[in-house]
């Protein structure tokens, strides 16, 4: 017998997703990844200044700010090939990785997280023992006994008052729940403190940019952040050391909690290491350039064909061509104009809405792909990229993490194949955040040494030619691969699209019929209960989906949304 679920909305995520799967004996054979709300702010830019448009597209997203104006500026300055100075490559590398780590960590606890931890099960846990198993694990210093009875004894209260407060939406007793009550109490002592210690990353953010979120210092040509060793109301020494106290504070959550975590919970949930692969083609982008041209980059890119390490093939530069030639999007299956796959510079955002057609048009989001295949982006290319290419970040933490999966599970072999999976996605962000750390690290200390010898400069100005001109722009986001594209003619944007990691991930069917990520990822997924589709949400929260950006808003009837008075 064949069951239709729709879970509609997926919670948890920014955004509106709906998610429908066919069941037939307890097995998805069919997936269908609808976002809900048109993106339209391409067509608010046509006919501005390429300047602005940074200021705009980081209002894709109340979430994923940062990573839409750098990008933006990239895509302007790739197209007058306009040098950046050394201190603006810094000091927005500093901005783009202190995002990505208070992304990340804010996915593992407190969006996806409680669909692995059973909360209310934490009650039945013995504190000493949960207090004794984490120290076992890392040297985090807020591990002890009393940390886990305070834990403990605050969620007593929670459930005594009849609500769970934050915890309120899980499946819990849920049969596809396994850990232990220790290993619970461990992950809800974390998850409540890891809300303490995102901020400061945070804090970095808005120190640097001037406010967070939607940073106000990038620019065309580099950011607006005055440079002096002393001078008060600038990025100066007491900043710059400020900033340096919250990264050390990072560094020991995200090496001692975060990273111990991951696997240690995942070493119960070993079938999800063979459920969710999906896609196997992976697309990432070099990223944190450490020149003033971005052809020198801390971070690999490449694609990766069928899961085979070996194929790896680099992407090396701002401008380069192997990534610029090969991206098109479909909207055969999304509610725009149109079904050809068009290449970005040629790309267009016209509605067509249709309302949900299983075999025809059903989601606002299009369909990517790279040399007519589909790809999945995010941390698990990272990891896999940056493995391929012998990054050594990526390869020492990897084998740290396969070394807690292996010692906690009591596996002895466990291949390197179980990354391509629901588990191996959240495994995954836990490295490439290790990554970050280092990034955020080293960016510091060359922006410091930098500024020590007597370089201030922080802005080179652009000039805009007569005609038409193209340029294209990228940042590995958290969620993945990032790209803006757009034409300029006569110093006006003619043309402005933006392809971004859950438009990969999440598309619907492309031109050609091919499933996306999340689609393909469902495909022979169990699920129990289908009025608890837990294991759907599992897999599909594994992606870490933000669908503002790959989607926005329409009322068809053209009613009063909003009205805003300027005062």
């Amino acid at each position: 017998m064949t069951t239709r679920i729709t879970v509609d909305p997926i919670t948890r995520i920014e955004g509106h997703l709906r998610i429908d799967v066919e069941v037939d004996n307890g097995k998805v054979n069919k997936a269908w990844s609808s976002g809900q709300m048109w993106r339209g702010i391409e067509q608010i830019l046509i006919g501005r200044d390429p300047r602005e448009a940074w200021s705009y597209t980081q209002r894709f997203c109340g979430v994923c700010t940062t990573v839409h104006a750098i990008t933006s500026v990239r895509a302007v300055e790739n197209a007058l090939n306009l040098e950046v100075p050394l201190n603006a490559q810094l000091v927005r590398n500093i901005i783009q990785a202190a995002h990505a780590i208070q992304d990340h960590i804010v996915h593992f606890y407190h969006l996806s997280a409680v669909d692995w931890v059973d909360v209310v099960s934490a009650l039945d846990a013995d504190p000493v023992a949960a207090a004794k198993l984490a120290e076992s694990l890392s040297d985090w210093s807020l591990n002890g006994p009393h940390e886990m009875k305070a834990v403990q004894e605050r969620l007593k209260t929670f459930v005594g008052s009849g609500q769970l407060g934050p915890f309120s939406s899980g499946y819990w007793g849920h049969p596809a729940m396994k850990l232990p009550p220790e290993v619970n109490l461990l992950a809800v002592a974390h998850y409540l403190q890891a809300l303490d210690v995102q901020n400061y990353a945070n804090k970095i953010v808005a120190i640097l940019g001037g406010k967070s979120p939607h940073i106000q210092n990038v620019a065309v040509g580099g950011v607006s952040n005055s440079i002096s060793h002393d001078a008060p109301s600038v990025l100066n020494i007491e900043r710059l050391m400020l900033i340096k106290g919250f990264i050390d504070k990072l560094d020991h959550f995200v090496k001692s909690a975060y990273m111990s975590d991951v696997p240690a919970i995942g070493a119960f949930y070993l079938d999800y290491a063979a459920l969710g692969a999906g896609v196997t083609n992976y697309l990432t982008v070099p990223d944190f350039p450490v020149d003033t041209k971005g052809t020198e980059f801390m971070l690999p890119g490449g694609y990766i064909e069928n899961a085979d390490l070996s194929s790896l093939k680099p992407i090396k530069t701002f401008g380069d061509r192997y990534f610029r030639d090969g991206v098109a999007e479909s909207s055969r299956h999304a509610w725009y104009e149109g079904e050809k796959p068009l290449h970005p510079y040629q790309g267009e955002t016209n509605a067509q809405y249709t309302d949900f057609q299983d075999e025809g048009k059903y989601s606002w989001i299009k369909a990517p792909t790279f040399y007519g295949q589909r790809a999945q982006v995010g941390p698990l290319s990272d990891v896999l990229v940056g493995v391929a290419s012998g990054h050594a970040g990526y390869t020492k933490y990897l084998n740290d993490a396969m070394g807690i999966l292996k010692s906690v599970s009591q596996t002895p072999d466990i291949p390197l194949t179980a990354l391509h999976s629901t588990i191996g996605r959240h495994a995954a962000r836990a490295i490439r955040c290790g990554v970050m750390i280092d990034t955020l690290h080293d960016q510091w200390e060359r922006l410091v040494n930098n500024i020590g010898t007597g370089d201030e400069d922080t802005f080179n100005a652009p000039v805009f030619p007569k005609g038409e001109i193209e340029g294209f722009g990228f940042h590995q986001a958290p969620r993945g691969a990032l790209s803006h594209w757009v034409v300029i003619e006569d110093g006006k944007i003619k043309n402005y699209q933006a392809v971004v990691p859950s438009t990969w991930n999440a598309g619907p069917r492309d031109a050609e019929g091919q499933p996306g990520p999340y689609e393909s990822s469902l495909m022979d997924h169990p699920v129990a209960d289908e009025h608890k589709p837990l294991e759907v949400l599992r897999t599909v929260h594994s992606f870490d989906p933000c669908i503002a950006c790959a989607i926005h808003m329409v009322d068809t009837e053209q009613k009063e949304i909003v009205k805003v008075k300027v005062l």
